[in-house]
């Protein structure tokens, strides 16, 4: 009976989902979703991050004599209703979206990630607790529960940070604890809870790893739901007020002039697209790279 105790069953399930660093290196091109994803975020990261080398305007230098043009050599994809250079404009605007984006899954995997897995794990009246104010978060619709956070804190970079974590944080610590209960079945996990191992080991040593992969994925989702609803937030006046450039900002700002000069609104709307389309593509491609089964089935495909 006792070396039926000693043997280490929980190790076998993490075991089981390693893989040798040969099969840990898939061929790229069988998840375009994660290439295409990779590629377009590397794009938009580098503009970020270069953008002042890029372009030779400031996004807050006025020019009133180029006001409302279009792509020139000056300006290669025109200026807004004071002159300012859009594709500037733009870069900046990315810099403070990731920011925003980097920020708000930094507080909600802090914070939904140890509640689901409390809730998960210890049932009674902590998990009843957990859940009625997660319950309660999600009883509002996300983008007016945001906006009554930013209008109560005031408008400013880490109040978007915060509102956007808190209502990102129920959906996350639903599918964290969803996994929790799911794992906490598990024969390895039962195991460990015969030997005496405390919660709070059987959570970080037994269930976090397994979950590491959806806990990835839903980051990554949580990043491009944060840009789009922080240009949201900035075009209905309740992200960073001006005169920092945002892509929201840059929609509320060119939305009176569609029919005189459609490139301002082309230019904040299609980094919009590119930035949560590319956060979209790189969660599914990890969703498949870390899945075994598709991942055995891909391989076997390209044989």
């Amino acid at each position: 009976m006792a070396s039926a105790v000693e043997v280490p069953v929980a190790a076998a399930p993490r075991a089981a989902l390693r893989t040798s660093p040969s099969a840990a290196r898939p061929r790229l091109l069988a998840y375009p979703q994660l290439l295409i994803g990779g590629v377009a975020f590397a794009l938009l990261l580098v503009g970020a991050l270069f953008g002042p080398l890029i372009v030779q305007y400031g996004p807050i230098e006025t020019d009133f004599t180029a006001a409302l043009t279009g792509p020139s050599a000056s300006h290669v994809v025109g200026t807004d209703q004071l002159g300012r250079d859009s594709l500037s404009r733009a870069l900046s605007g990315a810099r403070l979206s990731l920011v925003v984006a980097a920020g708000t899954v930094i507080l909600t995997l802090g914070g939904g990630v140890p509640l689901g897995l409390l809730s998960g794990l210890r049932r009674g009246w902590v998990e009843s607790l957990i859940m009625r104010i997660m319950d309660g978060l999600l009883a509002f619709p996300g983008l007016i529960l945001a906006m009554a956070i930013a209008f109560v804190l005031g408008p400013s970079l880490p109040t978007v940070i915060v509102a956007l974590g808190v209502v990102r944080l129920a959906p996350l610590a639903r599918v964290v604890r969803s996994q929790a209960l799911s794992l906490g079945q598990c024969d390895y996990v039962e195991s460990a809870r015969a030997v005496g191992a405390s919660s709070a080991r059987i959570a970080t040593a037994h269930v976090l790893p397994n979950i590491m992969s959806t806990i990835l994925v839903q980051a990554s989702l949580t990043a491009g739901a944060a840009i789009f609803a922080e240009a949201s937030l900035s075009f209905l006046g309740a992200g960073v007020p001006p005169p920092t450039p945002t892509w929201g900002g840059m929609l509320h700002d060119a939305y009176p002039y569609l029919e005189i000069n459609p490139w301002q609104t082309f230019v904040p709307g299609a980094c919009i697209f590119l930035a949560v389309l590319s956060c979209n593509f790189i969660g599914e491609g990890i969703r498949d790279l870390l899945d075994p089964r598709e991942r055995t089935r891909r391989g076997a495909s390209t044989v």
